[in-house]
């Protein structure tokens, strides 16, 4: 199973936001869309960085109420770590553990074509393994 699958069944849609966004909208946005990380547009198709829930809540407890008035290319992290549609889920499940994140934007000749988060790494993973032993039963109930 790779990364081309999970965008399949879930979709390619990614919420963005723009650099000079305040982090007040940035937090809108998560809470109007029910998730945990932003891709923040650079110029033409690329990324300029990624805005999660976690740098937001960082940066609330090291500088107050005071973040909301920033604007998202403060807080965002610039160095972005993707994939790509042919990655598996068990290289996804060893970036994401190896680098402490949450969410892989997808990526494919240099334009965004989907987010992938650690939720959807799990939910893929688990029904690969429940298809597998539904398989085995069948096997062994056949035999």
């Amino acid at each position: 199973m790779n990364v081309a699958t999970i965008l399949k069944s879930k979709g390619r849609d990614v919420a963005t936001i723009a650099p000079d966004a305040t982090i007040n909208d940035a937090v809108l946005l998560l809470r109007r869309r029910r998730i945990g990380a932003l891709v923040i547009g650079g110029h033409g198709s690329g990324i300029a960085g990624i805005l999660s829930e976690r740098d937001i809540v960082r940066a609330l407890a090291d500088y107050g109420a005071r973040i909301f008035d920033l604007p998202v290319s403060a807080l965002m992290t610039r160095r972005v770590i993707a994939c790509v549609p042919e990655d598996s889920v068990s290289d996804l499940m060893a970036e994401m553990t190896a680098h402490r994140i949450r969410h892989l934007p997808v990526m494919k000749d240099g334009a965004l074509v989907g987010i992938v988060s650690i939720g959807d790494v799990v939910k893929h993973h688990v029904d690969a393994v429940e298809h597998e032993a539904d398989a085995m039963r069948q096997f062994i109930a056949s035999a």
